[in-house]
């Protein structure tokens, strides 16, 4: 268990990492060609590997505590603006840290050891059909949609991913989980998750975009694994449970917000902005 909350860890670092190169890498070219920038590129493989990590806390973690960690990126993503590009944090910043950690501390002594359970009947087919309406929704919204919503199916995408992935974990290694229909859901979701949230950082402020994600990818799963997974909490840490996830989400929404969110949008001069002279 404790592997796995180490795992978690430190797929919520690379994640972080991942956002501040995409939100810098997005600042310098427009729509699907940013697929192509070497920052991009990075940051997927920087992804891929935290999904790798993600999969490994899955193994004796529910996933409202490993979903939690993973939001909890935006205290790294804060102190990599601050570290890499100059940003000022504030003490509201540094208060909403504490209150994350201190939540995620919580959340973790409120769950036991847990392995992926077999999921129900029916689960299969409605997780790939929820992977296709976010597939389907971003390649509609992408070219007009507002940032906001661009965000929200970026989170409901990586939500997807992360349900069929403990879904899909329960069946065995990491080769049957790749091996299995659930991998459509993973894959789908995923891909649909980071474009529109690539699309949504080109159009909109990093601060209301990574609150959106992380609200969503806390939530969503949190609840369809607690409610149709068979992942539990300890007995009497239920009410604690509730509040450190409260607690922790309104820290990541305080964080996105930070000053230091919007410093990544400004890593790239204007006269080093495609289209200027």
């Amino acid at each position: 268990m404790i592997l796995s909350l180490l795992a978690a860890v430190a797929a919520s670092a690379l994640y972080a990492v991942s956002t501040i190169m995409q939100a810098v890498a997005t600042r310098r070219t427009h729509g699907l060609a940013a697929v192509t920038q070497p920052l991009v590129i990075g940051a997927l493989v920087v992804d891929g590997v935290a999904w790798l990590l993600s999969l490994l806390a899955l193994d004796h973690l529910p996933l409202f505590v490993v979903q939690a960690v993973v939001a909890a990126s935006l205290v790294v993503v804060v102190l990599l603006a601050r570290l890499v590009l100059g940003a000022t944090l504030r003490r509201t910043d540094l208060a909403a840290m504490g209150v994350v950690v201190a939540g995620l501390v919580v959340l973790a002594l409120s769950a036991g050891e847990q392995p992926a359970p077999h999921p129900p009947s029916g689960f299969v087919t409605g997780v790939n059909v929820a992977a296709v309406v976010v597939a389907v929704g971003t390649a509609a919204a992408y070219r007009r949609g507002h940032p906001i919503l661009l965000a929200a199916l970026g989170g409901l995408g990586y939500s997807v991913a992360a349900v069929a992935a403990r879904g899909a974990h329960a069946s065995g290694d990491l080769l049957d989980t790749v091996l299995q229909p659930l991998a459509v859901a993973i894959v789908l979701g995923g891909v649909a998750g980071a474009l529109a949230y690539l699309r949504a950082l080109e159009r909109g402020a990093v601060g209301s975009v990574a609150a959106t994600v992380s609200v969503l990818e806390v939530l969503v799963p949190g609840v369809v694994g607690l409610t149709v997974l068979g992942d539990v909490v300890r007995s009497g840490w239920a009410v604690p449970a509730v509040l450190a996830t409260v607690a922790a989400v309104a820290g990541c929404v305080v964080l996105a917000r930070s000053p230091a969110n919007a410093a990544a949008e400004e890593a790239v001069p204007a006269s080093d902005a495609p289209g200027t002279a």
